[in-house]
């Protein structure tokens, strides 16, 4: 059964995707390495909890090592690591079941992201049946997407089901093919979305986190 479209004052639930191998970090779970006192994933948490509704976590392998973080742990549904677009998929099917019509997606590896993220993602709906991925200013280019950063209709998850199991696994891929708009996120200094995928990352953090440069 197909949902009807979001209202503009509906709560959305929130999805952080933490599904990837953590390759260049040695293998792990990226969230759950320290930064300034604090579990990276618990700094993710306490920003975009006061922005959605209902909160779950996507992850593979043994959920009980984040029992501690009572929240659901939504495995994928596409075998292999399909990457993101296998969590964005989960939190679809999981928001589905209770009655939601779109979901906000963040990585599990971004300690700085915006507080004002859900807000701006809906300020940047056009068609409320269609993708918004958060992007920055790039002096290369108009704009930088980060695509796992996005809200999501819950309406295109069969669409997002088929493309999976044609081997798409880019986002942006498969956000363009269903007109994907973006939401601009001005920078004034630290980068919201700057993510930590190496150790280096990790150091750069804590300058970061401490307000040096």
């Amino acid at each position: 059964m197909q949902l009807a479209p979001m209202t503009d004052t509906e709560t959305l639930p929130g999805v952080i995707l933490a599904g990837g191998r953590a390759q260049r970090m040695g293998g792990g779970d990226k969230g759950r390495l320290i930064l300034g006192g604090q579990p990276i994933l618990a700094r993710v948490i306490g920003r975009l909890a006061p922005q959605v509704g209902a909160l779950a976590l996507n992850a593979n392998g043994d959920p009980g090592r984040f029992a501690d973080l009572g929240l659901p742990v939504l495995p994928d549904s596409v075998e292999g690591f399909a990457g993101p677009l296998a969590g964005i998929l989960a939190g679809m099917d999981w928001a589905a079941g209770q009655g939601a019509r779109a979901i906000v997606t963040v990585a599990a590896d971004t300690p700085f992201l915006p507080r004002d993220l859900v807000a701006r993602l809906r300020a940047g709906r056009g068609d409320p049946q269609v993708p918004v991925i958060a992007a920055t200013p790039d002096p290369a280019k108009e704009t930088l997407r980060h695509p796992t950063f996005g809200l999501w209709p819950v309406a295109l998850r069969d669409d997002l089901r088929a493309a999976l199991s044609a081997g798409t696994r880019k986002v942006t891929q498969w956000a363009d093919a269903q007109g994907a708009r973006a939401a601009l996120f001005p920078i004034a200094g630290l980068d919201p979305f700057f993510n930590i995928n190496t150790p280096q990352d990790l150091a750069r953090a804590e300058i970061l986190l401490s307000g040096g440069t």
